[in-house]
């Protein structure tokens, strides 16, 4: 039986903080799913089919990941879909923790599934993708923060 296990995010854009997760997740099961959720109402910073690019393009082809898209769902629908065993979720410090727990919780009174937290890289702990964002449109480096290709995309907006 194959043990798979889900990774959500909007990725708007995928960070490294989220490449280390990812690729660690990898290490534990035997396949891993990286579902970009969206709301279809909310534009985001890149389409959606373009985060599934960056995404896959960031990414080993030799890792047992598929990179996938789902909209107005709810994540333990989408895990029961694609047949994951867990959801791993990666944690930079204790508000994240706060954050997630409660989400966590639901998600397992809903359906049963449990929520993995893998603790971040340290020296990754102050990247988000907002963080990224709003450095890259005002012209700092985010070069070591999110791929090459992410770090091009964001600059040529």
């Amino acid at each position: 039986m194959t043990r798979r296990c889900i990774c959500p995010g909007s990725y708007d854009p995928v960070t490294n903080g989220h490449l280390d997760v990812i690729l660690r997740a990898a290490a534990l099961y035997d396949e891993v799913v990286v579902a970009v959720l969206h709301n279809p109402d909310k534009p985001g910073r890149f389409p959606v089919e373009r985060r599934l690019e960056l995404i896959s393009g960031s990414l080993p082809e030799c890792l047992p990941v598929r990179v996938e898209a789902f909209h107005d769902r709810l994540l333990v629908d989408v895990a029961t879909e694609v047949g994951a065993g867990a959801i791993v979720k990666g944690l930079r410090g204790g508000t994240d923790f706060a954050y997630e727990l409660p989400m966590a919780l639901m998600n397992r009174h809903l359906t049963g599934i449990e929520t993995v937290f893998l603790p971040g890289d340290p020296a990754l702990e102050h990247v988000s993708s907002s963080l990224v964002t709003q450095v890259a449109s005002m012209g700092g480096d985010v070069t070591g923060l999110v791929p090459d290709a992410v770090r091009d995309a964001l600059v040529s907006r």
